[in-house]
């Protein structure tokens, strides 16, 4: 699934938007390490760090991998890396309880629609508090009506029929659960027409805001189009330490 997530990432050309954006939140708080939260395997945060090495002056971006429930197989593997910018912590952390001394700019990558409205503003409010920049990005779209959620379902079966030979490495336990006995394409739609249905809109992130003004935070939020519509919200310390 996290393949297949990575796949589409990708195939919306949302790795290279969210590498700009990522870009431009470093540049802006003065930071020059990530702290990705509820990472799961990795999900795009891996190739998006890839593009951001790429560029000049971000040569020497890190990347710490995060999750409640730490992925220990992507874990040993990532950690076995010698010499790479990325690294992930085995221990959990929980998206609203990071502390200040965890600096960096913080970033939930198509995982903060699963948080309820009273964890999710508390993820906000703890980044405001510690003055630590913080990114939210979502590739799902909850602008139809509420009642046309399952509409999605189709079009994500197919989709997750038609990515599947892109998704590398594939495994021949992944070609059998996807076409002989389609248990992924059903288990990759009702999580992507969920997803959507859960995402938090433009209005949503307006109410989570609602009172979090600070003269030395600012909140940014706004839609990037391409082949999808996706959500992002950015919030930056205007007020670094030591100025």
């Amino acid at each position: 699934m996290t393949r297949m997530i990575v796949t589409v990432h990708k195939a919306l050309g949302s790795s290279d938007e969210l590498a700009e954006l990522i870009a431009r939140a470093l540049r802006e708080s003065r930071s020059t390490s990530i702290v990705d939260l509820c990472s799961g395997s990795g999900g795009p945060m891996l190739d998006v760090l890839e593009r951001l090495n790429r560029k000049p002056g971000f040569e020497g971006v890190t990347l710490t991998l995060t999750d409640l429930y730490p992925n220990t197989e992507a874990a040993a593997r990532i950690n076995a890396r010698e010499g790479s910018n990325v690294s992930y912590r085995t221990t959990p952390l929980d998206a609203a309880e990071v502390g200040r001394e965890t600096a960096g700019l913080r970033t939930m990558i198509s995982s903060f629609h699963h948080m309820r409205p009273e964890s999710a503003r508390k993820i906000l409010e703890t980044a405001q508090r510690s003055r630590q920049p913080i990114c939210i990005f979502e590739i799902s779209d909850n602008s139809y009506p509420a009642f046309l959620w399952w509409t999605a379902l189709p079009a994500n079966f197919l989709m997750c029929l038609l990515i599947t030979p892109l998704a590398r490495p594939v495994t021949a336990r992944q070609l059998v659960f996807t076409y002989l006995f389609p248990i992924i394409p059903l288990c990759f739609a009702w999580d992507g027409a969920v997803s959507n249905a859960r995402t938090y809109t433009l209005e949503d992130l307006d109410e989570l805001l609602r009172g979090l003004g600070d003269e030395g935070y600012r909140w940014e939020k706004g839609v990037i189009g391409g082949r999808m519509k996706k959500i992002y919200l950015l919030g930056i310390p205007t007020q670094v330490a030591g100025d």
